[in-house]
């Protein structure tokens, strides 16, 4: 693990938590949109912030 202050890990810990649930909306959001043109940048947007996690969870190695 990296060395981060308890701060720093727990700041850390709450970012990959927000990204995580929003990628759960915007996956859900995706599945309602009955528009594949939405549903499409909902779908981006979720890709997005599943790629912030998987930065973000670097930073713990």
């Amino acid at each position: 693990m990296a060395n981060l202050t308890t701060k720093e890990l727990s700041a850390l810990e709450d970012q990959i938590g927000q990204e995580q649930a929003l990628v759960k909306k915007y996956q859900a959001m995706s599945k309602m949109s009955t528009d594949t043109t939405i549903s499409d940048s909902l779908n981006r947007f979720a890709q997005q912030h599943q790629q912030h996690v998987t930065t973000l969870t670097s930073f713990l190695n």
